[in-house]
């Protein structure tokens, strides 16, 4: 383990200790209001209730997200409604899924569609991942052979993605998509996943596991609350400029629509 001491510290802070751990994919659930809080930034609505779980609903109404550690197995429950010729969809991922993984996809759906075609594979093919030509099922293994992506197919035809991390204790989590799930989605899901980058943890909030490796840093909380306002507001300014620009549009009334194939018959 080696240790850290950030600079800049201000007169009157206590530092706290916390720790950078890798592989992400084994660092735990972590502190849900990464992912709450960059959605409420972005225009969603907060729907929990006091004492209960937490749910967020997008702008639009179309997307609910909810995380209930409540129930069995518990965990992250993303559904998507059905709209124009997409499906209703869904993503469950399990309690242990670090939220830096679930922000990667919950993050996507509060940006546009990118017109580039998603493909899954890339990122994890990016950072090393093996992809043995012979099994059953495409699957993508993490170079520490931890978190894997999976991509099957069952006897009905429909193309399920599954994917997940464990550590030799049997620790971990897993996350499964609907067949309808937008690939462009699952693509967020997968480079979140396969990024390099450590994820930070509280004291007492690191795993027990040997597969986890960890740097120790004492950080100003003044620190903390500056990198988390940055993420909010990136979400607000992002929020802002997609308003503006609806807004700013040129707008078609319906009259000009009604008058655009011919003079109006009188009655």
């Amino acid at each position: 383990m080696t240790r850290k001491q950030w600079q800049g510290w201000g007169a009157g802070e206590q530092a706290q200790q916390h720790y950078l751990v890798e592989p992400r994919a084994l660092a735990g659930g972590g502190d849900l209001r990464h992912v709450s809080e960059f959605l409420r930034a972005s225009g969603w609505r907060d729907r929990s209730k006091a004492g209960g779980p937490l749910a967020m609903e997008s702008p639009d109404r179309a997307v609910r997200i909810t995380y209930d550690p409540f129930v069995l197995p518990g965990g992250w429950t993303i559904h998507g409604a059905a709209s124009g010729h997409q499906e209703q969809w869904w993503a469950v991922l399990g309690r242990q899924t670090p939220v830096e993984i679930v922000a990667g996809l919950t993050d996507a759906l509060t940006r546009p569609r990118s017109a580039h075609a998603p493909n899954v594979w890339a990122p994890l093919r990016e950072q090393g991942w093996d992809r043995p030509p012979n099994a059953e099922h495409v699957t993508a293994t993490s170079p520490d052979g931890s978190a894997w992506m999976q991509f099957h197919q069952g006897p009905d035809g429909e193309a399920m993605w599954w994917s997940g991390a464990k550590d030799k204790q049997g620790n971990g989590w897993t996350a499964q998509f609907a067949p309808s799930t937008p690939m462009h989605l699952v693509q967020a899901f997968s480079t979140a996943l396969a990024s390099p980058e450590p994820v930070m943890r509280p004291l007492g909030r690191v795993p027990h596991s040997a597969q986890i490796r960890t740097t120790s840093v004492s950080v100003l909380p003044s620190q903390l609350s500056a990198w988390q306002q940055a993420r909010i507001t990136a979400a607000r300014a992002a929020t802002w400029a997609r308003n503006s620009w609806a807004a700013s549009r040129p707008r078609t009334t319906a009259r000009h629509h009604a008058n655009a194939g011919g003079a109006r018959t009188h009655r």
